[in-house]
């Protein structure tokens, strides 16, 4: 979440190697990186430089206008899956890092949210011709019940499955019943102090006038929020995950 939220990515990454690692993929939800809203081309190669491999997108990712044509042309930024045919970038791709291999889909909720394509449609219709056996899913919903449901649906054809959007970490990690892990939310990373990352007192006349104001990123009591998962490559199964929120120093 903005310039506080890139800065404990960038320091904490290198903690969490030192104590947790070596990782064979870091995957990051980027769409709020650059000062809250949207991505550029310069704070995506800055996470990238942090250690970053993929980069995972929701509703946010169209903010930034300049960016939007760059999305057919960075391999490793993905956009939600199950936008319609004809948008730009893409919502799917297999990775390879170090012999290893993850396929990452990227899909969209549509309760609360904006109406576009079925997400549990387009993860059939992607997964039907994945032949990997360790699959990420990003799923970017507002409703918990949402996330839910299409991580059960997808229980036992994907390794992990981590909600995303609310900006609120979820204590509800599992490995579901045929082996896919799951987080409701992974949280977010950045200032803890206002409201989902922006200062209180930027966002309040919103509340109280009901007016469009200018929004303020926080960049007090910043944490780092994520989740550490483990697969057998051989089955794709999940073997534990395990939920990080830690305050940044």
């Amino acid at each position: 979440m903005g310039c506080p939220g890139r800065n404990a990515v960038g320091a904490f990454i290198k903690k969490l190697k030192q104590e947790k690692g070596p990782f064979d993929f870091i995957i990051a939800e980027s769409e709020n990186a650059a000062g809250g809203f949207g991505l550029t081309e310069k704070v995506a190669n800055d996470l990238f430089s942090y250690g970053i491999d993929i980069l995972t997108n929701g509703n946010h990712i169209w903010d930034k206008k300049d960016f939007v044509p760059l999305l057919d042309e960075l391999p490793n930024v993905l956009r939600a899956a199950n936008y319609p045919a004809g948008a730009p970038g893409r919502g799917f791709a297999v990775f390879e890092k170090n012999g290893k291999r993850l396929a990452v889909l990227c899909l969209q909720g549509r309760t609360f949210m904006p109406p576009i394509d079925c997400p549990f449609q387009t993860a059939d219709r992607i997964l039907d011709g994945c032949d990997e056996k360790c699959v990420f899913v990003d799923f970017h919903a507002e409703a918990t019940s949402e996330k839910k449901a299409l991580a059960l649906y997808l229980d036992g054809k994907i390794s992990a499955f981590c909600g995303t959007h609310t900006h609120v970490q979820t204590a509800d990690e599992q490995v579901l019943p045929k082996g896919t892990a799951f987080l409701t939310d992974v949280g977010m990373t950045g200032g803890h102090a206002g409201l989902i990352g922006m200062t209180a007192e930027s966002v309040m006349p919103k509340f109280l006038l009901g007016l469009p104001t200018k929004f303020d990123v926080c960049e007090k009591n910043v944490k780092f929020q994520a989740a550490i998962i483990e697969i057998d490559e051989q089955t794709g199964k999940a073997l534990q995950i395990e939920r990080v929120s830690s305050i940044v120093e």
